[in-house]
């Protein structure tokens, strides 16, 4: 007899990453009966939400048209959108003068580029330029009248332009003012500590928009007749003071947080206050309150359109002056939608780096 030798061939395994796909799934989603039952709950919704939802944003969508009656009654009117979007993103600054506009946008895409990756030359120099150069540069590049570029008004200026203009000086002025109220707060001299905390509890306790009609209507009675502040100058005033005092109390909670040894240390190598501050202490709490600070920043942002009480077109005011045309009545949601995407944009972009900064920093 010949025998022969059988040989079990051994069943195929499922891939790594799908064995690891099912236990994230098996563990996340359906790890216990009422799990699991919340995971149906959703995903049924979302099968009744998001078709109709595909269906009227994209599939039945109008894009393209010169009023409300090229528009389906059937999907969105995105033509709202597209026709007017010059006026969303400059406001009402000159057609023939918007490439400054849009030298503003490449500066401001380029920095924050420049400074979102890991490594790169100079990084020191381009944050000092942010921080100190980059707001005085971009007033003078929009408002002209220096250097042969014509004057553009600010009132003309509005849109998505000035909403990020608002946001960007806002964020790095009240930055270094909320920093210094926030060591005046914790001075251990009486004089200082009481006016940075009387500044601080009188601001925070005022809404902004009553600061903005006070910045508007009540500074300049407090100048000499001769001295003009322009309207978008005032807000600009009043938002860096009031969001001054929120950001003191976040860099102040950061302070708190280091350990008292580390001020004896500082005191101990014979550094002065400030030297000791610089070098040691707020490299250490500036690093703690990232998220607080981003927070800020955030609803900086969403604050800015605010403005349109003293007559200044952000973009929410500017989307809502386009509903107002006979030509684009019925159109509000996609006008909504489009303003909450691009504020939606940029304050995830601000989250998101604010995360990934956290993770560069951590010790």
């Amino acid at each position: 007899m010949i025998s022969h030798d059988i040989k079990m061939i051994p069943a195929r395994e499922p891939p790594a990453r799908a064995v690891g796909v099912m236990a994230w799934v098996k563990n996340n989603l359906f790890a216990n009966p009422l799990s699991a039952l919340a995971t149906l709950l959703i995903a049924y919704s979302l099968y009744l939400f998001v078709p109709p939802l595909v269906q009227w944003a994209f599939m039945d969508a109008t894009w393209f048209g010169e009023s409300s009656s090229d528009c389906s009654s059937d999907g969105a009117c995105w033509a709202f959108i597209t026709a007017r979007l010059d006026q969303f993103i400059y406001g009402f600054y000159p057609e023939e003068q918007q490439w400054r506009a849009d030298l503003f946008f490449a500066q401001l895409a380029i920095l924050i580029a420049w400074l979102s990756f890991k490594v790169t030359p100079g990084k020191k120099w381009v944050l000092g330029y942010s921080l100190i150069l980059m707001p005085v540069v971009s007033w003078f590049l929009l408002y002209g009248d220096l250097l042969g570029l014509e004057k553009v008004e600010t009132h003309q200026w509005g849109g998505l332009m000035l909403t990020l203009l608002l946001a960007l000086c806002g964020m790095i002025a009240s930055l270094p003012f909320g920093v210094l109220l926030a060591l005046g707060r914790r001075s251990n001299m009486p004089v200082i500590r009481s006016l940075c905390t009387a500044y601080i509890e009188l601001w925070r306790g005022v809404p902004l928009i009553t600061v903005l009609f006070m910045a508007s209507v009540m500074l300049p009675l407090f100048v000499p007749e001769e001295v003009v502040f322009d309207k978008l100058l005032r807000a600009l005033i009043g938002i860096i003071l009031f969001q001054a005092a929120y950001m003191a109390e976040v860099v102040r909670g950061g302070l708190q947080a280091i350990p008292k040894g580390q001020f004896e240390a500082f005191n101990s190598l014979g550094l002065s206050y400030w030297q000791g501050m610089i070098m040691i202490i707020l490299p250490q709490a500036m690093r703690l309150v990232i998220p607080g600070v981003v927070n800020t920043f955030i609803a900086l942002f969403k604050d800015t359109s605010l403005v349109l009480v003293i007559g200044l077109f952000d973009l929410l005011a500017i989307i809502q002056a386009g509903l107002n045309d006979p030509v684009w009545l019925g159109n509000s949601v996609e006008g909504y939608l489009f303003a909450g995407l691009v504020f939606w944009i940029f304050c995830f972009g601000m989250s998101k780096y604010s995360q990934r900064l956290e993770q560069q920093l951590h010790r």
